[in-house]
């Protein structure tokens, strides 16, 4: 057994928001956390899927746990008057009769089945979806980006034709965080969000992303729950942003292709690590494919509660989480086709309500303090997004925010880990909260995963709003290191968008109730200060956050 810090003893010991531990710190209501994590993961709430039985059920348990708290609705434009919901407009996709993917003209025809080879949707609202004698092209990672006179599309035309893309970016596999795009930390361009765009941008009727355990993150299984089923996306008919076809192929199936168009795949893969990689046609090479798209419109919903500040209400700081999950998905070995989502993200929900619990007690902070319940996460921000591109508070008026999702419960731990450490000024407030905890503030250990663009707060960061992201210690009290990256290890292995993702009336709850007390000191600090944290110098989202600064002011 290690060292169990002294200023930790007492950290758990108080279920009432009105004692505090030995931090000094007010204790978090561990019973409010652990009854809306298990309600919220329960089957009753078949998931949390957007605009499906359990998106009611999750509004209303929201609201009633906000209006208990003592918020006020957060959205001051409702149709009829001031409301708790910001309405965001989607699209429910269904993708069947899937044809298969054909490649003809190489030296050895390829037909790939959906779903074990490959899986393809259409990020546009349309009834059918075909792409017929599409040429091939292979452009490395894919990325177009100025700054770093890094272009995979120079000198080549994609209009009309199919791209084959690596995940991640060129130099993922470097051991430390050294090179032109950040080495082992994935940057924007590694996101397969982003080379969806760029191919869009490029004029491809279909992109296809090279599926590989390691740079993706994740394993085949994760690809086939999250490209199947019901797929939300916004309501934007005549959006370009993503190509018609957007898809993954198995990593076998892309070697075996390269091949049938003369080509070796390892050998294109290190030229395409390198810069001025030329992208490669694969000569006489067509892709072919069709599939249909149900189409269902229907308006999920953002809840949106604010604490108004006392001194300064016009300066705002938002606590965020995602409340949706995948809902019904593909079954598990014993028939449970429930993706209950209790980590990913009734964690970070029930975060939300115990966090607007706890400074409801302590009572108006100078600032306003604002609780956002993000849905459509799983579909790629667009709740976040929506938000973002229409804010119900002014983004220069918004002091900063914290944001909570995929909160694995784990024992006490000695450290934090913060995703996106060094990029703002965040990095102090949430080292002078875990002083208190007697806490340090440790790199992030999967850097490659990009973790930092994978949910809601991306949609702020990169309007400006510098917003702190936490996964949690992973340096436990009990069993160090080791022990806490194997249960994240275990987690993502075995749960992660899955059916088992489920409420564990076993869980060890000390880990989490500490990372959610940083929480609270970080969210309540920017709230009784007059500070406004901003990013490093150099940061790519720096300069939006100074220029809409200079609006505000």
């Amino acid at each position: 057994m290690r060292f169990v810090l002294p200023v930790l003893l007492g950290l758990l010991c108080a279920a009432s928001v009105s004692a505090q531990d030995r931090t000094g710190l007010p204790a978090i209501p561990i019973a409010t956390l652990k009854e809306a994590l298990r309600t919220l993961a329960s089957d009753e709430f078949e998931g949390r899927a957007p605009g499906t039985p359990g998106e009611q059920k999750t509004l209303d348990y929201l609201v009633r746990h906000f209006q208990k708290a003592g918020l006020k609705p957060g959205n001051p434009n409702g149709p009829n008057g001031p409301s708790w919901f910001q309405d965001v407009p989607l699209v429910a996709v269904t993708s069947q009769n899937h044809s298969g993917l054909s490649f003809t003209g190489g030296t050895q025809p390829l037909s790939l089945k959906h779903g074990s080879d490959y899986v393809a949707v259409s990020y546009r609202p349309v009834p059918r979806t075909a792409v017929k004698d599409s040429a091939v092209v292979f452009v490395g990672y894919g990325v177009n980006a100025p700054e770093k006179g890094w272009n995979d599309y120079a000198g080549i035309d994609v209009k009309g034709k199919t791209v084959i893309i690596l995940v991640n970016d060129p130099d993922w596999q470097s051991t430390g965080l050294d090179g032109p795009f950040g080495g082992r930390a994935m940057t924007y361009y590694g996101r397969w969000t982003y080379k969806y765009e760029e191919a869009a941008r490029q004029g491809a009727a279909a992109a296809l992303i090279v599926h590989q355990s390691e740079p993706a993150a994740y394993g085949w299984g994760t690809v086939q729950v999250s490209w199947s089923g019901e797929t939300d996306i916004a309501d934007a008919p005549g959006d370009g942003s993503k190509p018609p076809v957007s898809g993954w192929i198995q990593l076998d199936k892309a070697r075996a292709l390269l091949a049938s168009g003369g080509r070796d795949f390892d050998t294109l893969v290190a030229a395409a690590s390198r810069k001025g990689f030329k992208a490669v046609p694969l000569a006489g090479v067509k892709a072919s494919l069709s599939f249909d798209n149900a189409l269902r419109r229907h308006r999920s919903k953002n809840v949106i509660g604010i604490l108004p500040g006392a001194r300064r209400p016009g300066e705002y700081v938002l606590h965020t989480a995602h409340w949706d999950h995948l809902g019904r998905c593909e079954p598990a070995p014993d028939g449970d086709d429930i993706c209950n989502g209790a980590v990913d993200n009734a964690s970070g929900t029930a975060a939300l309500i115990a966090l607007a619990e706890a400074n409801g007690k302590a009572g108006p902070a100078d600032r306003s303090m604002v609780f956002i319940a993000f849905t459509a996460e799983e579909s790629y921000l667009l709740g976040a997004d929506h938000y973002g591109a229409n804010p119900v508070f002014p983004l220069g008026r918004t002091v900063g925010g914290i944001n909570m999702d995929t909160l694995i419960p784990t024992p006490a731990a000695l450290n934090v880990v913060m995703v996106g450490r060094g990029k703002s000024d965040l990095d102090a407030y949430l080292d002078r909260a875990l002083v208190k905890q007697g806490r340090v503030n440790s790199p992030e250990p999967t850097p490659e995963r990009g973790s930092y663009y994978r949910s809601d707060h991306f949609s702020l960061a990169k309007r400006g709003v510098p917003m702190l992201f936490l996964k949690g210690g992973d340096d436990l009290i009990e069993g160090g290191k080791a022990a806490g990256q194997a249960l994240a290890a275990d987690y993502v292995r075995n749960r992660y968008h899955s059916p088992k993702d489920e409420f564990d009336p076993n869980w060890n709850w000390d880990g989490l109730a500490q990372d959610v007390q940083i929480y609270y000191a970080v969210g309540r600090e920017l709230a009784m200060t007059t500070g406004w944290p901003n990013w490093v110098d150099g940061d790519e989202f720096r300069a939006i956050r100074d220029k809409s600064r200079t609006g505000a002011k």
